[in-house]
């Protein structure tokens, strides 16, 4: 999962000088100010900017999909006197936390 857009990475890239981004797979590289060899975007910086701008649209999707499953496994749970529905949502919505959380490297 994308937990960054890649025009805020290329706007903060534009702002502050660094040259030609490069998206590999989660992590962002770019030439700073007078350098020849590209480097990682410092993760200072991605936490900053994940602050400053919130969830991508990846991540509002998966977390509406987590709340509008377990708000149908709850009714069926009750509707069926059965715990299976609600122990599949807790499965869908620990898949979908582990998803969410960002690593900085």
């Amino acid at each position: 999962m994308k937990h960054f857009a890649d025009e805020w990475v290329r706007e903060w890239c534009h702002d502050n000088g660094w040259t030609d981004l490069i998206v590999e797979r989660c992590s962002y590289w770019a030439f700073p100010p007078g350098a020849v060899m590209p480097e990682p975007i410092p993760s200072r910086v991605l936490k900053l900017i994940k602050f400053e701008k919130g969830l991508t649209k990846d991540e509002i999707l998966w977390s509406t999909a987590a709340v509008l499953v377990v708000a149908i496994a709850a009714i069926l749970t009750y509707w069926l006197q059965s715990p299976l529905p609600i122990l599949l949502a807790f499965a869908f919505s620990a898949v979908t936390v582990a998803k969410l959380e960002v690593e900085y490297y």
